[in-house]
């Protein structure tokens, strides 16, 4: 089918210049706002020309011209269909629509700009089932899911090959990001523009996060930030649905994540994802089944725990504004210590160990130490955490936050209450035994506790996380109080090197036809990428 949305052929326009076209793009959505829509086909018709100018005025033209004109233009050729065929073409024309507008834009806001997209591909998917359709047209829209999934995502890859670097953060949208969403959701003429809108264009975001922009707002880097972390989940979830979650899918998407993130190198995307790992459940629930759930969570947790990528080592986090590296940093420390109580809680005591040792074997705790006595200067004198665990720096960092200097972030706030909460519980179970210095966690694996262990479980651990357990440690002993050596668990080295490409199959780059899309998630530009 050809595409009835084209992008606007550059109009003459000397009045849209400096002050004048930030005045008047401001006045046409304040008008758009308030305007009902599609009260008259007229009206409709006069803001999508208004747009077309703003789009074509300026070779970097801002975000919300493009998200404006996009939306219009796609709500006023689109129909209510359900033919399934007629809907996913309509999405691909949307995409090549955004591409085209965005050509002249930095990356950073032609990721941005993408959302729409994958709120319109994730609505599609949830409705695929209702279609009622064969075996065969059903195999088929399946496909046309994936072909589409993977473009966005490589489109997406290509485009975050400058995601940290090379932008302005302090760049900041026109209008709350409430305001843009309502031009894509419309509820019986009228524009909604509270949380839940945000809520609805962003399913696959958690809602302490859609919570937090909706009331402080975001720039468009972090905004660029959630449109990775949608495409990417709606990777993973897609591939879950149509080709199961058994042992060997677990394995090769733990291996996928570990190479995107890899190539994608960015700290917004892996930020993001991060505190969402923070959440009791991951907003993907309209996508997969909690038991799915509950095991892509441990997937996540290994790829993005115990691998140490390189580009979140301290040399470059400190090219990233501060708050943003603070955030990432901590929020990393905070999910390192939530993942060693789940495998507590559910008694896999050697995996809990594998993330003890990961931690104090990264760089993370010489950064959270050198930050902090960075921050409260030489005159304030502070001790040591007292254990190497992740729960040792946290009650470290708490106790500088109860003498007055502020640590965590607002956006912490609950998980410190909580954290306080478990830890006043427990000295009231242990009494006085909670409050000794907590001990070094032993770099070994109790024999005692692993009599059930077998080489064969052992050769069945995934590929990252079996490399990480490897070269933590692997081959140290440690002599008990008697002076008895104990004896390692068997590791394995695998491969961890060898993953697909980031969109699957090779995708073309809208922005350029036949580009190889996943060529910098395939191939890691050395070692140091992958750097446990």
């Amino acid at each position: 089918m050809a595409s009835t949305l084209t992008a606007p052929k550059s109009p003459n326009l000397p009045h849209l210049i400096g002050k004048n076209y930030e005045i008047s793009l401001k006045q046409s959505i304040e008008a758009l706002l308030t305007s009902p829509e599609n009260s008259n086909s007229g009206n409709t018709t006069n803001f999508i020309s208004e747009f077309q100018e703003f789009v074509q005025s300026k070779a970097d033209p801002p975000l919300e011209s493009i998200w404006i004109y996009t939306a219009l233009a796609f709500t006023r050729s689109s129909t209510p269909n359900t033919e399934p065929f007629s809907r996913i073409s309509a999405i691909k024309d949307l995409f090549q629509l955004i591409v085209s507008c965005s050509a002249s834009c930095n990356s950073i806001k032609s990721i941005a700009l993408a959302a729409p997209v994958i709120y319109s591909l994730h609505n599609f998917i949830l409705d695929v089932k209702s279609f009622q359709l064969g075996s065969k047209k059903e195999r088929k829209v399946n496909g046309e899911i994936k072909s589409l999934v993977d473009t966005v995502l490589g489109y997406i890859s290509v485009c975050c090959n400058s995601f940290d670097g090379n932008f302005d953060e302090s760049e900041g949208l026109i209008r709350p990001l409430g305001d843009l969403v309502s031009f894509w959701l419309v509820d019986n003429g009228v524009r909604n523009q509270n949380v839940e809108s945000v809520r609805a264009f962003f399913p696959l975001l958690s809602d302490d996060i859609v919570t937090r922009v909706s009331a402080e707002g975001c720039g468009i880097v972090e905004l660029a930030g959630f449109v990775v972390t949608e495409a990417f989940l709606l990777k993973l979830c897609w591939r879950i649905r149509e080709e199961g979650f058994g042992e060997k899918m677990q394995n090769e998407l733990r291996s996928w994540v570990v190479g995107s993130m890899t190539g994608l190198r960015s700290s917004y995307f892996y930020g993001t994802l991060v505190l969402m790992l923070l959440e009791p459940v991951l907003p993907i629930t309209s996508l997969l089944n909690l038991e799915h759930e509950a095991g892509l969570r441990k997937v996540l947790l290994d790829a993005f725990i115990l691998v140490e990528y390189s580009f979140l080592t301290p040399q470059s986090l400190v090219q990233l504004p501060v708050k943003h590296a603070k955030r990432v940093v901590f929020t990393k420390l905070v999910a390192t210590h939530q993942a060693i109580e789940l495998f507590r809680k559910h008694g896999d005591q050697s995996k809990a160990i594998y993330y003890l040792k990961a931690f104090a074997n990264s760089s993370l705790p010489s950064l959270i130490v050198n930050w902090i006595r960075s921050e409260i200067g030489t005159e304030t004198s502070i001790s040591e955490p007292t254990g190497s665990s992740p729960g040792a720096f946290i009650r470290w960092m708490l106790n500088i936050e109860n003498r007055g200097i502020k640590i965590f972030d607002n956006d912490m706030s609950k998980f410190r209450t909580a954290f306080n909460s478990k830890e006043e519980s427990e000295q009231l179970v242990y009494g006085e035994e909670k409050k000794k210095p907590e001990p070094d966690i032993p770099f070994y694996i109790d024999k005692k506790g692993q009599e059930n262990y077998t080489d064969d479980e052992d050769e069945k651990m995934s590929a990252a996380f079996m490399d990480a357990a490897h070269s933590m440690q692997a081959g140290r002993k440690r002599r008990t109080k008697d002076g008895e050596k104990r004896k390692h668990v068997k590791f394995v080295k695998h491969n961890v090197f060898n993953h697909s490409s980031l969109g699957g199959e090779r995708s073309a780059d809208p922005r350029n036809d036949h580009s190889d899309s996943g060529s910098d998630v395939e191939n890691p530009s050395s070692d140091e990428d992958m750097e446990i």
